[in-house]
């Protein structure tokens, strides 16, 4: 494919979107609800099976193919010392199983996320829940979707205004620093908390299920940039916690803590 397909990106988020259908469907060659035996450890700690890799290579070798000069950084590549950091304007940014502690467990909260950089700033992003059948796309302002396997069409999305009995705030499924996270949210109104996995919990504020999800401790550019675009295409917001919106950068993969959310909190800051 030529380079000119950067110039439509509408187009080019059809061909990921086909992309990371395939991904997923690779991811469930070995999904079992049972729970996965016979995985590994990263140096960092972080369990890898083989969906991992293998959803990886796949995307890489796809990608590679529809655009070849665009640098490719996927977390396992990373994490093997193979993604050197890009120089160009734009870099592809992939977790080709993100939510790796839930496909182990049996759980169905895992998901595929493929993003476009451009600039440090996510401008295409995909995200597919392969076991739910669950599809999330953007490309830039109000051109979020979600799609599922049921329906087989794509549905327009965008955040909500918060209601009156308080936010639904949306957390980590593994209760990382909980106490931070409490503090952040002692000044607002909470309705409810709900756990996901993976980067499912900023699309449900993307579709307007939910107002707000801060996130405290470490977490990585692959894990979010695709939600973000997503989130960015239906009118929300990722932010670090000065208020500045994240950015990507392929030198430092590495996320600050931040606050996924509608903007509509902003009113009442």
């Amino acid at each position: 494919m030529s380079a000119k397909l950067l110039e439509h990106p509408g187009a080019l988020c059809k061909v990921v979107r086909r992309i990371a259908l395939e991904a997923g469907a690779i991811t469930l060659e070995y999904f079992d609800e049972g729970g996965f035996t016979g995985a590994d450890h990263k140096e960092d700690g972080s369990p890898v099976t083989i969906a991992d890799r293998k959803a990886e290579e796949y995307i890489h070798r796809a990608l590679k193919e529809l655009l070849p000069d665009i640098p490719f950084v996927g977390e396992e590549a990373h994490g093997r010392g193979e993604c050197l950091p890009c120089e160009g304007d734009y870099f592809w940014l992939v977790d080709a199983l993100d939510g790796t502690r839930q496909f182990i467990a049996g759980n169905e909260e895992y998901t595929v996320n493929i993003a476009l950089i451009h600039h440090g700033k996510p401008v295409i992003g995909v995200v597919y829940a392969p076991v739910i059948g669950e599809l999330y796309a953007a490309h830039g302002p109000g051109t979020a979707i979600r799609w599922n396997e049921e329906a087989g069409k794509d549905k327009d999305i965008r955040v909500r205004k918060p209601v009156r009995n308080g936010l639904t705030v949306m957390v980590s499924q593994h209760g990382d620093q909980m106490d931070q996270v409490e503090n952040y949210l002692s000044s607002y109104k909470i309705e409810k908390t709900i756990r996901r996995g993976s980067s499912l919990k900023i699309c449900a504020i993307a579709a307007g299920k939910a107002d707000m999800y801060p996130r405290f401790g470490k977490t990585c550019g692959w894990d979010t940039a695709a939600a973000h675009a997503v989130l960015h295409g239906a009118g929300g917001m990722v932010v670090n916690m000065t208020g500045a919106e994240l950015t990507y950068c392929s030198k430092n993969v590495t996320n600050p803590d931040f606050v996924a959310k509608t903007p509509y909190l902003d009113a009442d800051e």
